[in-house]
């Protein structure tokens, strides 16, 4: 947690001293620069080298509408707010939790999924948050998964790492007793590997939003009518259906 509020306070204090690009100055230039990971399956990651996934597709989506071009940029999680405050890219679609902190830091479109963090643990292993006391727990660093594991008392170790991908390794290979991250994730993850791996309880229930550079209201507000429009128009159920089998919008 420490380690996020530093993150976030260097990016108040850098979104102070630099201009984000406007609506107009993005459409006049032809082409957005979007942000993510490319290591959270299935919403944002790689096969091979093809950046793709859930947000990947809607911000893809979101992009042709508006008639824009886009460039991809990936960078580790913990940079990506980072990197908004100093203007290396438009907007960041990561499923970042909308959260109090963050807000500080930067605007948020509107939401564009719903879910929460859960505990996912080998058969016979910890499935609530009484559960976990006494056990070592393994997150990733910077997000509010993290957050809220440091909230539960009693609980022996949290081990960070920079990529969820690592986390789950930490799991299957027996250096931590659960694992919490995105609910969808978690369940991709427990179907790769059939039999090994559980889903437990939801430790919380989150918005996830687009990261805008705050007072950037042009484009926020063009993210939001383009994404309003993708909910209505049936290409978000599309995508939602392919990649979930459910609609994941917020109800």
């Amino acid at each position: 947690m420490k380690r996020t509020i530093l993150a976030l306070t260097a990016l108040t204090l850098l979104a102070s001293a630099a201009q984000a690009r406007t609506w107009d100055q993005i459409k006049a230039a032809g082409t957005i620069k979007i942000a993510t990971e490319g290591a959270f399956k299935p919403f944002n990651y790689f096969e091979g080298k093809k950046l793709t996934g859930f947000e990947i597709d809607l911000a893809d989506a979101i992009a042709k509408q508006l008639g824009l071009k886009v460039e991809w940029i990936t960078q580790p999680f913990d940079n990506l707010l980072i990197g908004l405050g100093q203007d290396r890219y438009d907007f960041v679609i990561a499923s970042h939790g909308i959260s109090p902190e963050r807000a500080k830091a930067v605007d948020f479109s509107d939401p564009h999924y719903c879910t929460g963090g859960a505990i996912v643990s080998k058969p016979g292993g910890p499935k609530s948050a009484a559960d976990l006391v006494g056990k070592t727990v393994v997150v990733q660093v910077g997000t509010t998964y993290l957050d809220n594991v440091k909230k539960i008392k009693g609980i022996k170790d949290v081990k960070t790492f920079q990529k969820d991908t690592d986390a789950q390794a930490a799991l299957m290979s027996g250096r931590a007793d659960a694992w919490v991250s995105d609910k969808f994730l978690g369940l991709d993850a427990i179907k790769s590997v059939p039999g090994k791996l559980v889903q437990g309880d939801l430790l919380f229930q989150e918005k996830i939003a687009m990261a805008v550079k705050k007072g950037n209201t042009s484009l926020t507000k063009e993210l939001n009518a383009s994404l309003s429009k993708l909910e209505n128009n049936g290409v978000y159920a599309k995508l939602s259906n392919q990649y979930f089998g459910q609609d994941i919008r917020c109800k």
